[in-house]
């Protein structure tokens, strides 16, 4: 696996997979993640900031249902 440092977006067709600061054990792992808003993954604790709040009509997409976080079907 090569080092590299960047800044700005990155993109990978195999995930990402790597020690960041050196010798740190592994702190970056994603296979595909692509947003427009926020996404926050800390812990035990997942936000998603801007989701839509009528049905998608996009199977599989998430949206807010009144507080509820729903799955669309399609």
């Amino acid at each position: 696996m090569a080092t590299t440092t960047f800044s700005g977006p990155v993109v990978s067709t195999n995930g990402f997979d790597g020690a960041v600061g050196g010798n740190t054990p592994a702190a970056v792992s994603a296979t595909t993640l692509t947003t427009t808003g926020t996404v926050t993954i800390d812990g035990t604790t997942v936000v998603i900031s801007s989701l839509p709040t009528s049905d998608p009509s996009v199977a599989g997409q998430l949206w807010n249902n009144s507080g509820v976080l729903t799955v669309s079907a399609g």
